[in-house]
């Protein structure tokens, strides 16, 4: 009896399976409705950092295991989202995470460059490090689907799938077999989530700007700055605080 190799056998199940896919993920995209089993995840609590305390559940990171058709259509969203985004020049000039070409360092050479041209010039600079804890929970939908409409012009069946994609979501938590809705946050571990944060917070740029500072952003770490002559201080401090 001859028997196939597996690669041959993995390639004519892959084939057999795509037009079904393409014919879900087309009815999925037009009538802007995610399948409910699509939205259901598996939590598996990861520690963050070794040296942290076991016992305490702020210390975990809920990663969600998603279903491998659910992470193939987030894929192919994401990708004509970034698309669109692209074309129009929609993207965050100043999210430096999730984007190609852009890293930890770019940041850094962004922020450390404007500050050491003003030091340069004579004058002082402040700088504020700011760190949003838990920040994938943080994300309200109602707020996010805002965004993406009057910031992001996203409308119509685009808008219907994204709204369908977070309301009613579930997720399971391995270790106490628990069921749960969500109602806030984005899944962690899911594909279209980190893009969908940088979309929700990019208006925090205009805020910071609007109190004379600068702003960089890497994921849920933002950085503002600002510069003055050295007699000028104390209004810098308050605008700082204002900010």
């Amino acid at each position: 009896m001859l028997v196939r190799p597996t690669s041959n056998l993995a390639t004519e199940g892959v084939c057999d399976l795509a037009p079904f896919l393409s014919h879900l993920f087309s009815q999925s995209l037009q009538q802007g409705i995610v399948p409910a089993a699509s939205k259901s995840a598996y939590i598996h609590p990861l520690l963050k950092k070794p040296s942290l305390d076991s016992a305490d559940v702020k210390n975990y990171r809920p990663i969600s295991n998603l279903k491998v058709i659910s992470k193939l259509l987030e894929r192919l969203v994401t990708s004509q989202l970034m698309a669109y985004l692209s074309d129009n020049k929609l993207l965050p000039d100043h999210q430096s995470a999730y984007h190609v070409f852009c890293s930890t360092e770019t940041v850094i050479a962004r922020v450390l460059s404007d500050i050491l041209t003003a030091l340069d010039s004579r004058d002082i600079a402040a700088l504020a490090l700011l760190d949003l804890s838990a920040a994938f929970d943080t994300v309200d939908h109602s707020i996010l689907l805002l965004r993406l409409q009057r910031s992001f012009g996203l409308n119509g069946s685009a808008l219907a799938w994204f709204t369908s994609y977070l309301c009613q979501r579930q997720q399971h938590v391995s270790l106490c077999h628990i069921v749960a809705s969500t109602q806030f946050g984005v899944p962690q571990g899911s594909v279209l989530s980190p893009i969908l944060f940088v979309l929700y917070t990019a208006d925090v740029v205009h805020l910071v700007e609007q109190h004379g500072f600068r702003v960089h952003h890497y994921a849920d770490n933002t950085q503002c700055y600002g510069c003055c002559h050295p007699g000028n201080s104390a209004p810098l401090c308050t605008s700082a605080s204002l900010c």
